[in-house]
């Protein structure tokens, strides 16, 4: 039987375990990435496991969430991530060089290579035929360290491609269309391989784009093969030694196969508020548009802004609407100065912004209110834009600039003919923004350097014996990381200060809750939180567990977890009970008071099941689905405590 690529790539990177759907396996990592929303924290746990440089082959640490330095906060940490990259050995992404997947896909992607970043988004460099997981700071600051990072083996999903996409239809439209067939769980615990002669027509950043929005259908990792669209790609980037070909077997068993007929694909949407909630465009035309902003890890390649100055050559954007653009990187950038395509944007009546993630974390662009906001961003869940209620539609930049001339959501195939796109064969490249790591000799000579913001990590207790506590709060399906710690202006310059981001912790679900929880772990009771099916989906930002840890939660209890907040859960010594009943779900009430007897006697001897007494009502069965890593990693507390062990 033939093997797929991603089966390729995972065996050559095996440590331990069997490439068993569900079975728990280990693999080396070649690279990893930091964005600084992440990082900060990422680099403290880093720190704290006392290694004295970086094992991995390549380690970057990207600025580019929190580069609106409005007070000293996000501009001491910027100094405190340059600091820890020069003692270190890492490479560090100045602010204003770029988003850390654009850029990584530009100047590091690897076929063939496997890639952990501390950002949900990091499978985008499948585009160019690397294992790139998403993960928590804490693992990623694990492989760091020269640690395996472990995951459950996923299924391998064949996406075959076949046929060719309509003018005005981008590789968007196809992610839209996979996310209406698989919804935002569709691709928990699995991988997309995509294969077939229609991935001939897609370019590296287009399917790095195909790649970066799997995670919105909770995907492990997307993957296209590397061939000689790759090497164009890395010929263009003057990276040629960088490609291997690497494709999957004539005969390559897959679990499941989902056929595409690139030529059946329309121009689609992504209506407010999810990212799957995908209508056609002709079904919500006519609709009046004030904010229309291309950008995102997902659509601001160099090819995505042509396409805008093209059209900007012939018409000029509506009086109504405010036409934004966050450019992916630095060299996209100076690419289209060069080929005369920032005149017609900038005389078509568009605002630029920096190149970085701006209002796809909530960090301006917020919408104004009770008005329509089409943007080529990766989510849409509510309040993220920074407006509450917001109308935020997801959509391709052929969508977004024929909305932003007529006023309303258009098809972009009311304009006509499609202008002919030439991308270089030789991109400008200007890594000025990008420092490399220091020799050690003279890394080791190098200080931190740590603003006041900057607090150190709490030491978590271990797991008791009996786990008593409340069940404080009860919440339904797909549960966002937004809902558990928001993103935004407000919030994100906290990110290194636990006891201050903490006080946000589900602050636009309950405003108390915070207050409620410590009240609960100063009476030495654990908090409970009970949620429904896919809890915890969205980015990959572990201060969803950190923050909740630190106010004592110590338990939640769900029908099922997306993979990465349920990896950082763990991680901080939260346990992850499944209900063995869904319908369970609708007996547990906030304020019920509960306890687990001999839970770590439980979780010592393998224990497969528990059960929740709760006050006043029947006992409720739990499944404590965990591998011996994941028991002793609650066991100790948190990982950081069993890595010191």
């Amino acid at each position: 039987m033939g093997l797929t690529l991603t089966h390729k790539i995972l065996e050559s990177h095996l440590v331990s375990g069997k490439l068993i759907p569900g079975e728990e396996i280990a693999i080396k990592i070649d690279q990893t990435l930091t964005q600084d929303a992440t990082g900060t924290m990422a680099y403290l746990e880093f720190e704290a496991i006392g290694i004295d440089r970086v094992k991995t082959e390549v380690s970057v640490s990207y600025v580019d969430h929190n580069i609106l330095q409005t007070d000293f906060r996000n501009a001491d940490d910027h100094k405190f991530l340059l600091s820890v990259a020069k003692r270190y050995g890492i490479w560090f992404s100045k602010p204003g060089n770029g988003i850390c997947h654009q850029v990584h896909l530009e100047r590091f992607a690897k076929p063939g290579k496997t890639l952990l970043g501390s950002d949900s988004h990091t499978p985008t460099a499948g585009g160019c035929g690397m294992i790139a997981i998403g993960a928590g700071g804490l693992d990623v600051a694990m492989a760091m360290a020269g640690k395996p990072f472990y995951l459950k083996m996923p299924k391998i999903v064949g996406v075959y491609l076949y046929g060719k996409l309509q003018p005005w239809v981008s590789a968007r439209d196809i992610a839209l269309y996979l996310l209406s067939k698989l919804t935002v769980k569709g691709g928990l615990g699995k991988v997309l391989e995509y294969f077939g002669p229609g991935t001939k027509t897609l370019t590296v950043p287009e399917r790095g784009t195909l790649c970066n929005l799997g995670t919105e259908m909770g995907a492990t990792t997307s993957i296209f093969p590397s061939d000689e669209i790759t090497l164009s790609w890395l010929k263009a980037q003057d990276r040629v030694e960088d490609f291997v070909e690497l494709k999957p077997d004539e005969d390559a068993k897959y679990d499941e196969i989902i056929e595409i007929d690139l030529s059946k694909i329309e121009p689609l949407c992504a209506c407010p508020s999810s990212p799957d909630n995908v209508k056609r465009v002709t079904e919500e035309a006519g609709k009046p548009v004030a904010q229309v902003i291309i950008g995102s890890c997902a659509n601001s390649s160099l090819k995505d802004l042509l396409i805008v100055s093209k059209v900007l050559e012939r018409y000029k954007v509506h009086p109504d609407v405010s036409f934004e653009i966050n450019p992916g990187s630095l060299q996209v950038l100076e690419n289209l100065l060069a080929l005369s395509g920032l005149k017609n944007i900038l005389k078509g009546g568009t605002r630029i912004h920096q190149c970085g993630c701006l209002g796809c974390i909530g960090m301006g662009q917020a919408p104004p209110t009770n008005s329509i906001s089409l943007r080529t961003f990766t989510r849409n869940f509510p309040g993220r834009s920074g407006t509450i209620p917001d109308f935020v539609y997801l959509v391709s930049p052929e969508t977004a600039v024929a909305s932003a001339i007529k006023g309303v959501i258009t098809d972009p195939r009311e304009l006509g003919d499609y202008p002919e796109i030439i991308l270089p064969e030789k991109f400008i490249i200007n890594d000025s923004l990008l420092v490399p790591p220091l020799p050690e000799e003279e890394a080791k000579k190098v200080e931190i350097v740590r603003g006041p913001n900057i607090v150190p990590l709490p030491h978590f207790d271990p797991l008791p014996e009996d786990l008593k506590g409340v069940f404080l709060l009860k919440v339904g399906d797909n549960i966002t990381t937004d809902h558990i710690m928001p993103a935004g202006a407000k919030i994100l310059p906290l990110r290194s200060n636990l006891p201050a981001i903490s006080e946000y912790v589900y602050r636009n679900v309950d405003p108390e809750f915070s207050n409620k929880a410590l009240e609960v772990k100063n009476k030495g009771l654990a908090v409970g939180i009970v949620g429904g099916e896919n809890y915890g989906q969205g980015s990959s930002r572990e201060h969803a567990a950190l923050a909740p840890r630190y106010l004592g939660v110590r338990i939640k209890l769900a029908k099922s977890f997306a993979r990465i907040h349920r990896s950082n859960l763990i991680n901080f010594g939260i346990l992850p009970l499944v209900f063995e009943n869904k319908d369970d779900y609708n007996k547990i009430e906030p304020g019920d008071t509960f306890i687990i007897k001999n839970i770590r006697k439980a979780l010592l001897e393998g224990e497969k099941k528990v059960k929740i007494t709760i006050k006043g009502k029947e006992e409720i069965p739990a499944i404590l689905e965990l591998s011996q890593r994941e028991r002793n990693c609650i066991l100790a507390g948190s990982l950081l405590n069993l890595a010191k062990e």
